[in-house]
């Protein structure tokens, strides 16, 4: 069911392969209310172009002069975009997800236009000031009209920073849906188990991609010679983010890749099918923390901290790179067959499955409010 809602009324800011996975069923329940504007800050085709076809988005509009430049820049480009689009087009609403640099772009041209701002995910703190994220998903919370909560906990991290009640709402996370949605069928799962000669629960699939596991050299190694040791005892399937993959070259380790089976970037469905039968994830994403809990995998967190505590209580392990990645994975792996079933029956925390159309009543709500506002003061004064 579509949310009633003037045609392209509402801009959706994203820049990134979560945040089209994340907003895709949002956007189709807005259908011809949403104005989808990519902010190019994954510029690679691999990571975003093919996601539109594949999630079934309308083409968006796109900004120049954001991808692959440093964060200011990244933030100041895709400002003065949104500000010209904004100005010439004004939506009613604004819709920004997470903490990266598009968010925090669409937030700030949302607030210099007076216009209202939702934040998809909001409330999730690592508390760890290290993280570019973590001041990105702070100012955008500080920004927003309305704060979408992912769980309960997140809510009361709102609370006790001294956002108003008023403006949170537990809707749960999109991810959940995102997965239904885009996994494939099990005799399509099968296929592709084959074609790569993995059997089910009889491997570990790992993904490598945030800054600070890429760009210390003494971490990425650690890293890899890691997932070597583990392809020593089973397979270890890697699809391998672009950057990651120049960095390694870089820094002489593909050797270290030698008994790792490696893939170019997975498409969301294919990534979703390898999540789904694997023994054991190793990844230091956050949308995997998430995706982990609604297949029911166990899963190795190789960063610093986390944003997502919540994973961390049955499904995932936080671990810096080193030796302690090998020690949880063996731990985990030893479970077995056991340690899967237990999994799969616990329900995920980020909800049931209807965040998004949560999401667009609200939406349409704060556009009501804020439209009737509007109607009165034109009223109070044509009356004076």
């Amino acid at each position: 069911m579509q949310t009633v809602l003037p045609a392209r009324s509402v801009a959706v800011v994203l820049g990134t392969r979560p945040e089209l996975v994340k907003l895709a069923e949002l956007i189709r329940v807005l259908g011809p209310a949403a104005r989808v504007v990519h902010t190019g800050q994954h510029y690679d085709e691999e990571l975003s172009g093919g996601f539109l076809d594949e999630l079934g988005l309308p083409e968006p509009a796109y900004l120049t002069g954001v991808g692959g430049q440093p964060r200011a820049v990244q933030i100041a480009a895709a400002l003065h975009g949104l500000d010209a689009l904004f100005a010439a087009e004004p939506p009613l609403a604004v819709v920004v997800q997470g903490d990266t640099n598009a968010a925090l772009a669409g937030a700030l041209a949302a607030n210099a236009r007076d216009l209202p701002l939702v934040h998809v995910e909001a409330g999730l703190r690592s508390h760890d000031r290290a993280m570019p994220e973590e001041h990105n998903r702070v100012l955008v919370d500080r920004l927003a009209d309305v704060l979408c909560a992912a769980t309960p906990d997140n809510r009361e991290l709102l609370l006790a920073e001294g956002v108003p009640e008023d403006r949170i709402a537990v809707t749960g996370n999109p991810v959940v849906e995102a997965v239904r949605d885009h996994l494939p069928s099990a005799e399509a799962r099968g296929r592709l188990l084959a074609a790569h000669g993995l059997t089910a629960d009889g491997y570990v699939l790992a993904t490598v991609h945030r800054p600070e596991n890429t760009d210390d050299e003494r971490a990425l190694t650690a890293v890899l010679t890691e997932l070597a040791g583990l392809a020593r005892e089973l397979p270890v399937v890697l699809p391998l983010h672009p950057r990651t993959r120049a960095r390694i070259e870089a820094a002489g380790l593909l050797p270290l890749l030698d008994g790792v089976t490696v893939l170019p970037p997975a498409g969301y469905g294919t990534f979703l099918a390898l999540a789904r039968h694997a023994a054991l994830i190793v990844s230091d994403s956050g949308g995997v923390q998430e995706e982990t809990t609604v297949l029911g995998r166990p899963l190795v967190v190789v960063r610093n901290s986390t944003e997502r505590p919540e994973s961390l209580a049955d499904f995932a392990e936080l671990v810096d790179p080193g030796p302690a990645i090998g020690t949880a994975a063996r731990r985990r792996l030893a479970e077995g067959p056991p340690g899967l079933r237990h999994l799969a029956t616990l329900p995920s925390p980020y909800g049931d499955g209807t965040a998004s159309r949560r999401i667009a009543a609200l939406i349409a709500k704060t556009v009501a409010a804020r439209t009737s506002t509007a109607t009165k003061r034109e009223h109070a004064a044509l009356a004076a």
